[in-house]
């Protein structure tokens, strides 16, 4: 089994997916930040393929960005001078060739996120 990545953005606030954010990610090798790819999420909070596929995955230290300043500002949710949450960078590792799923769960003033399926 080979290992791959995909996220999940949810709005909390808003009760629906986060369609329209844009995602980036970085591997992580030692002080060196290497970016891999950028994507936006679909109508469903998804994006259309794998943010790391099978076929590219190496076990390691990676960062997914989430901008959710662009993602709020577009939707809508009144904008604050600087915005409380704008970019949210995760740091994570990936230890076995499996299903890496990083979820989050976003809203204006917080946000969570953990090791889905």
């Amino acid at each position: 089994m080979s290992g791959y990545l995909t996220t999940h953005v949810l709005d909390t606030a808003a009760g629906c997916p986060a369609a329209g954010l844009k995602i980036e990610l970085f591997r992580i090798e030692g002080n060196d930040r290497k970016h891999l790819r950028s994507l936006v999420t679909n109508s469903d909070g998804r994006t259309d393929e794998q943010i790391l596929p099978a076929a590219e995955f190496e076990l390691g230290v990676y960062e997914l960005v989430f901008h959710a300043g662009d993602y709020l500002d577009a939707v809508g949710v009144a904008p604050e001078e600087p915005r409380f949450l704008n970019v949210i960078p995760l740091r994570f590792g990936m230890s076995e060739a499996a299903h890496f799923h990083v979820p989050l769960l976003l809203s204006p003033f917080g946000y969570s996120t953990y090791r889905g399926s």
